[in-house]
């Protein structure tokens, strides 16, 4: 998409900031709350929105870190005729931070988060009435949603990984954005990622960031992460004002400072593994480069779990959810739903 044209989506979503906000009035006879609750002894966000109180929750664990989705609660409105979609702002994420700022440094870790996702699911179902729910756990969201199904997995109806993080003994990743950056003819992305090298456990905190400013604009046939989704969500999102849309950039940049060494030397087989009790399906972007496709593949080629599938969703990179909505909910609707009635 144009910058220009970006520009004028971003002003005509800002414009329509009041009719965003009827589509998130109250559902006669479903549910809509937008509030803070008690989780892991602070205040964090939750909006629960859905047509009918019965459905099933459906819970995303969003990335970052420090990157929430609830601005995207628009966008994929329609899921709730199914689903009661939950959103939550992680400590250290977007209004969760703007009411903590930084009371809680010490606790950040992602077992820390991973908890606080156990105490909110097992809030979820006892306002609800529900057993179980159904957890989609995008990009980071996607190891601190495997670490939360692998502690409780009676929690969980099933697991559905998108942006999908997977183990990289051979560090393939390297070459997939190697590749992506020449083919973009970025010839300081590509000498950037050279001098970086192979393994991440070694790369700084300043090249990381300006690693993914150059990755995020090599893919030009998917829509983009920040000008195409984040960025317009944000300004349209009748949730957010501007100093709570600052702050989300706050949140991101405050918790991948306290998790940044984690994430680095993240060890799949020691933390997560291979074998998992509930269903798992990885519905990941055809042409993601951040979390590749490939290592999201091979990663689901050795999990072994009671059921699974792995599903291509066409036209997506990463936050493949939102960049094709519509095929993401039919993925749901038609493989993921029928296991919430087992």
């Amino acid at each position: 998409m144009a910058k220009s044209n970006v520009l004028k989506d971003i002003l005509l979503r800002s414009r329509n900031k009041k009719m965003n906000a009827q589509k998130l009035k109250t559902y006669p006879g479903g549910i809509y709350r937008a509030e803070y609750v008690e989780i892991g002894g602070i205040q964090q966000w939750v909006t629960v929105r859905g047509k009918k109180m019965g459905n099933p929750i459906l819970l995303f664990v969003h990335g970052g870190p420090g990157s929430p989705y609830s601005m995207f609660n628009p966008l994929i409105s329609y899921w709730e005729e199914h689903f009661t979609v939950v959103q939550w702002d992680q400590r250290g994420s977007g209004k969760t931070y703007r009411k903590n700022k930084k009371n809680y440094q010490d606790t950040m870790t992602f077992n820390q988060i991973a908890n606080d996702g156990i105490e909110l699911v097992e809030y979820l179902c006892s306002t609800l009435k529900q057993k179980k729910i159904v957890l989609i756990g995008s990009s980071l969201g996607s190891l601190i949603g495997m670490l939360m199904i692998k502690e409780r997995p009676d929690l969980f109806f099933a697991y559905v990984g998108t942006d999908q993080n997977g183990p990289d003994p051979e560090f393939e990743t390297f070459e997939v954005q190697r590749q992506a950056l020449i083919e973009k003819k970025d010839k300081k992305g590509v000498l950037l990622l050279e001098k970086m090298g192979k393994d991440p456990r070694y790369w700084n905190r300043e090249d990381f960031d300006k690693l993914n400013q150059h990755l995020v604009h090599s893919i030009e046939q998917v829509p983009n992460m920040i000008m195409d989704l984040m960025l317009p969500s944000m300004i349209s999102s009748p949730e957010h004002s501007i100093k709570e849309i600052f702050d989300i950039f706050k949140g991101m940049n405050y918790s991948l400072d306290h998790l940044y060494a984690e994430l680095m030397t993240f060890d799949f087989e020691e933390k997560i593994g291979f074998y998992f009790d509930i269903p798992i399906f990885i519905l990941q972007g055809e042409q993601d480069i951040l979390t590749p496709t490939k290592i999201a593949e091979s990663y689901f080629n050795q999990m072994q779990s009671p059921y699974k599938e792995f599903v291509i969703i066409h036209g997506a990179g990463h936050l493949a959810c939102f960049a094709n909505p519509d095929q993401f909910y039919q993925e749901l609707y038609q493989r993921v739903l029928p296991f919430t009635k087992i």
